[in-house]
C-alpha cells in the first residue's frame, strides 16, 4: 500500500526521549470540503499570519493560532488554487519553507498542491534490485532542448534502447533564476518550476516505472543556496558550531535542532512517498555534522527502511562521501550508518589519471597503472597518507560487497567542476574511450553513466547559475576566475551567462557524427553484455580477478559465474600486443568496425587502446 493523504508526524530520538514533531506546510485534510491545514514553525514569534493571494493584487491576511511552542496553525475551507505566504510579525511576508511548489520562483508565493490529483498508471511498481542497477545521471535542464520533465519523457525510448535501467536526476528542488545545477536549492520540497509542475514530475516517474526504469533523486541536506533561503527568519535551522564550504552548517545537533531534523526527515518521506522515487542520493554527507546520540544520517536511513517496508517495495539510499569510510554503508550493529551504497571516487580517479596523465588537485594521489589491481576490490586509499589531503585517508572495504559502491568514468562533479567542463571524450583518443567503458562495465560495482557519455559527447558540462542578486552574480563570476587563476586556461565561461547554460545542453541525436553513432552502438552492446551475461550480471568482487602487466600496459580482468569465464584484455599502451597465448570465444572487441575500428571477426592483435573480451565455458 502506498501512503496517501497528509504525511505522518515525524518521530526521532534525542537524549533518550521520543520526540514527536508535527508535519509542517500546507496539506489538504478534507478533499470534499476542500479543507486545507497550514502549519509553520516560527521560533519565538508572537504574531504569525497566513497571507492568501486571490490574484489581481487582492490578498487576505488570516491570523494563525499558536498550537504549541513555536508552531502556528490555521486552516481554510472551500478555497481552491491557493497561493500563500506566511507573515512573520513586522519582518514581512515569506514563502513557506515546506512549500510544495513555487510557480514564480524562490521569492514568490507558495502554492497548495493536491497530491491526490494525479492518478498513477503503475501503482504496482515495486522497484528493482540494487545489484542490477545501471545508473544514468542527468541534469533536467540540459538533457533535452526543452529542459523539462516532459522533454525527458520524450527520450525514454532512447534510454531503453541504450539499456540503462535507473535514471538519477540531479536535484530538482527550486533554485533561483532560470538555470542552475540544482545544488543551490532554497525550497527543498518545491519542484523546480522551470522543469514543470509536480504532476509533470510524477508522470515522468510513472512513465519510467511503466518501462522498467527506476528513478533516483539527488538531494542536498548539507546546505541551502545563498539566494531565496528564508529559513533563518523562521528559526535556528543553522548553527555556527561548524563551518562548511557554504558557511554555517545545518543545525542537526545544536540547540533547537528539531527544526532542521524535521525539515530533512519530512523531505525524505515526501520524495519517496508523494513522488514514488525509488531512492535518494545524498550529496556530500561528509559535510553533514551531527554528534548527537543518534545521527541524522541514520534516521534518514531508518525513514527509508520504514517506507520500503510499509509500501512493500524497494527503496535504496546512496551516499556521496569523499572519505572512503565504510561506516557509511556498514549496518548500525557494526557501528555504521546503514546506507545501501556510496559513490566511490577512487575508481574514477584511478582510471581518469591513467588515461589523461593529469596530476593537478586531488589527482596527485593517483596515476600508476597498478592501482587498478586494488580498486577492483577495494578503495585505493584504505588508511594510507594522502598527499592532497595531507593526512591518512580511508578504510578497508575489501569485505564489503560490490553492490555497495557506485562507480563512474564521468559524473556531474568530475566534469562540471573542471574549469572548462571538458568531458572525457575531449581529453583522450576514441579507442581509449571504448576501453574505459569496458573497464567500467567489467568492474564488480554498480556502474553510473553521465548523460552524453554514451555517444562521446564533446560539448562541455559547465558550472552555471542564474542568481538574481547583482552582487551575488558578480561574486560568483569573480570567485570562479580566482579558483582557476593558477592555470593557463585563457578566457573562462562566465557561470551567470545564458550562453554558458546553453553550451552545456546535449547534442541532439539528429546532429550526431559517425563517431557518436559508433560509440552509442558500443555502449548498447557493453550494457547488454553487463545485464545478460552470467559472469557480469551481478557485482561479485569474489568472482573477479585483475592483473596488471605494467611493462606492456596490459590489464587482464577475469569475471566468472555459472561455469562461464570472461577474460577482458585491455591495452592501455601505445604498442600492439600479441594475443596468441590467450584462447576463448571473442565476445566483444572495441576495435570491431561497427564501433569505429578496423577489425572484422577474430583478432590476435590487441591494438593501441583496444580491449577484447574472451569467453570460456
Amino acid at each position: 500500500m502506498w501512503h496517501t493523504g497528509r504525511q505522518p508526524d515525524i518521530i526521532f530520538y534525542r537524549y533518550g526521549y521520543i520526540i514527536v514533531m508535527k508535519t509542517m506546510g500546507a496539506h489538504i485534510i478534507d478533499r470534499k470540503k476542500w479543507r486545507v491545514e497550514f502549519r509553520v514553525y516560527a521560533f519565538n514569534r508572537k504574531d504569525v499570519g497566513l497571507l492568501l493571494n486571490h490574484g489581481g493584487g487582492k490578498t487576505e491576511l488570516l491570523p494563525m493560532e499558536k498550537e504549541e511552542p513555536h508552531i502556528f496553525r490555521t486552516e481554510t475551507e472551500g478555497l481552491r488554487n491557493i497561493d500563500y505566504k506566511f507573515r512573520l510579525g513586522n519582518d514581512g511576508d515569506f514563502p513557506d519553507p515546506f512549500s510544495h511548489y513555487q510557480p514564480d520562483g524562490v521569492d514568490g508565493f507558495s502554492r497548495v498542491i493536491d497530491h491526490e490529483h494525479y492518478t498513477w498508471k503503475n501503482p504496482g511498481w515495486q522497484g528493482k534490485e540494487l545489484a542490477e542497477l545501471i545508473f544514468y545521471e542527468l541534469h533536467v535542464g540540459t538533457f533535452t532542448p526543452e529542459g523539462t520533465f516532459q522533454g525527458i519523457m520524450r527520450k525514454l525510448d532512447y534510454l531503453l534502447e541504450l539499456g540503462v535501467n535507473a535514471v538519477e536526476l540531479m536535484p530538482v528542488a527550486q533554485t533561483p533564476g532560470r538555470w542552475n545545477w540544482g545544488y543551490d536549492g532554497a525550497c527543498l520540497f518545491s519542484v523546480e518550476h522551470n522543469y514543470g509542475t509536480p504532476d509533470d514530475l510524477k508522470k515522468l516517474i510513472d512513465e519510467c516505472h511503466g518501462k522498467g526504469i527506476a528513478v533516483f533523486l539527488d538531494v542536498v541536506y548539507n546546505h541551502l543556496g545563498p539566494e531565496g533561503n528564508y529559513l533563518p527568519l523562521y528559526g535556528p535551522y543553522f548553527t555556527g558550531k561548524y563551518e562548511t564550504p557554504w558557511g554555517e552548517a545545518v543545525n542537526f545537533d545544536d540547540q533547537h535542532c528539531e527544526a532542521a531534523r524535521r525539515l530533512v526527515l519530512q523531505n525524505v518521506r515526501y520524495w519517496l512517498e508523494k513522488y514514488r522515487f525509488d531512492g535518494l542520493r545524498l550529496d556530500a554527507v561528509h559535510a553533514i555534522y551531527d554528534t548527537g546520540p543518534k545521527n541524522i544520517l541514520q534516521e534518514i536511513v531508518e525513514t527509508g527502511r520504514d517506507i520500503a517496508t510499509a509500501g512493500k517495495r524497494k527503496v535504496a539510499l546512496i551516499a556521496e562521501t569523499d572519505e572512503n569510510d565504510i561506516n557509511i554503508i556498514n549496518p548500525p550493529a557494526e557501528g555504521g550508518t546503514g546506507f545501501d551504497a556510496q559513490w566511490m571516487d577512487d575508481f574514477h580517479h584511478s582510471i581518469h589519471t591513467i588515461l589523461t596523465k593529469e596530476k593537478q588537485g586531488y589527482y596527485i594521489d593517483y596515476g600508476p597503472l597498478q592501482n587498478l589491481e586494488k580498486v577492483y576490490s577495494n578503495f585505493l586509499y584504505t588508511g594510507q597518507f594522502s598527499r592532497f589531503w595531507q593526512k591518512n585517508r580511508g578504510t578497508d572495504a575489501s569485505e564489503n560487497p560490490g553492490q555497495q559502491f557506485v562507480v563512474s568514468l564521468q559524473n556531474h562533479d568530475q566534469v562540471g567542476n573542471r574549469a572548462r567542463g571538458e568531458r572525457l571524450g575531449t581529453l583522450v583518443d576514441f579507442p581509449f574511450l571504448k576501453a574505459a567503458a569496458t573497464l567500467l562495465f567489467m568492474a564488480p560495482y554498480l556502474p553510473l553513466l553521465f548523460m552524453g557519455e554514451e555517444y562521446a559527447e564533446e560539448r562541455p558540462f559547465l558550472f552555471f547559475v542564474d542568481y538574481q542578486d547583482p552582487e551575488l552574480r558578480k561574486n560568483v563570476s569573480k570567485s570562479r576566475r580566482e579558483e582557476f587563476q593558477s592555470f593557463d586556461w585563457g578566457e573562462l565561461a562566465d557561470p551567470v551567462e545564458e550562453s554558458t547554460f546553453l553550451l552545456s545542453k546535449l547534442t541532439p541525436p539528429d546532429e550526431w557524427g559517425e563517431k557518436n553513432k559508433q560509440m552509442f552502438a558500443f555502449y548498447k552492446e557493453i550494457i547488454s553484455l553487463r545485464k545478460t551475461h552470467p559472469a557480469l550480471r551481478w557485482p561479485n568482487k569474489k568472482a573477479t580477478n585483475i592483473q596488471v602487466h605494467a611493462a606492456e600496459r596490459l590489464v587482464k580482468i577475469e569475471r566468472w559465474g555459472k561455469g562461464v569465464l570472461l577474460r577482458g584484455l585491455c591495452n592501455l599502451g601505445e604498442k600492439e600486443i600479441d594475443l596468441n597465448k590467450y584462447s576463448g570465444k571473442h565476445i566483444l572487441n572495441t576495435e570491431w568496425k561497427q564501433y569505429g575500428g578496423l577489425v572484422e571477426g577474430t583478432s590476435q592483435v590487441l591494438y593501441r587502446g583496444n580491449m577484447i573480451i574472451l569467453e570460456e565455458r
